[in-house]
């Protein structure tokens, strides 16, 4: 393994085969933290802000961008970067156009690129403006639009409202409210889109939060301990394409990665039944 060197644009290649060109998609963006909190000695890793936690943990964090088909509801990763400002003086948000452009250049035509409010800055919104891409997004509740108004102070009626985004231009936002009472400012650069099709865009970035539970819960992303950054790069690549074989077999046989790791499981346990029953007779 000293001798491989893995790098996101290998991912690509094992990707491409399951991208439909003729189907309408999303590219859908979002970063996770790999958590490393057993070891600080490990290279790349960093404390930041993880999601899950809820908390600053030491990991290594990871910007991942997904395809999303619309009509068959199916998402793969095609690109990733891990974050670590030290080595290559890269924000996330530098990484996420990176691979946007990217992404154009291998010829993909996304209806929209979907991303969180993170990611919803006025470089980021212009980038995705100048390949000639939609975006969607949600806003803080304090981004500033119109003249000098909170976007929390706005009276968004259901249809969605028409605002001018300061340093950007003309944009929709909608107001979504949770059953738990959480709100949502979701805006887009599209001309008159309706509720329906910003909710449906929305509703499909939850994959990429899928994606995240996955390769850490089936595909071990976040077990390796080794302590050098070529390692741990190799490492992540290769549970990614672990994830590929897994999500292979959820396609051909229709079962989850769960129930694929739990039938690993299952016979290990019943051979070794086995082998101490014939010890006992």
């Amino acid at each position: 393994m000293s001798d491989k060197c893995f790098r996101p644009r290998d991912l690509w290649e094992i990707a491409k085969t399951y991208i439909v060109s003729s189907e309408s998609s999303l590219l859908i963006c979002d970063d996770t933290v790999l958590s490393k909190t057993r070891s600080k000695k490990i290279e790349l890793v960093n404390y930041q802000y993880s999601g899950n936690a809820h908390d600053v943990i030491a990991g290594i964090g990871l910007i991942n961008l997904l395809w999303h088909g619309l009509e068959s509801e199916s998402s793969v990763p095609i690109d990733y970067r891990v974050y670590d400002k030290d080595t290559d003086g890269k924000t996330k948000n530098t990484h996420f156009c990176d691979m946007l452009s990217l992404a154009k250049s291998r010829g993909l035509t996304p209806s929209a690129v979907v991303m969180d409010a993170w990611y919803s800055s006025l470089d980021n919104l212009k980038a995705i403006r100048s390949h000639g891409w939609i975006w969607v997004t949600t806003l803080r509740k304090n981004r500033i639009v119109n003249r000098n108004i909170p976007l929390e102070t706005l009276d968004i009626p259901e249809e969605g409202l028409s605002v001018h985004l300061r340093g950007y231009g003309w944009i929709f936002v909608f107001k979504f409210v949770a059953k738990n009472g959480r709100i949502d400012f979701v805006a887009t650069n599209m001309e008159n889109p309706t509720r329906e099709q910003v909710k449906q865009v929305t509703d499909a970035r939850w994959s990429v939060e899928v994606y995240h539970r996955e390769i850490k819960q089936t595909c071990g992303i976040e077990r390796c301990q080794a302590r050098t950054g070529r390692a741990q790069r190799n490492h992540i690549f290769l549970a990614i394409a672990a994830w590929f074989e897994q999500h292979k077999l959820r396609v051909t046989q229709k079962t989850t990665l769960y129930q694929q790791n739990w039938s690993v499981i299952k016979n290990a346990i019943q051979e070794k039944i086995k082998i101490l029953m014939l010890q006992a007779a």
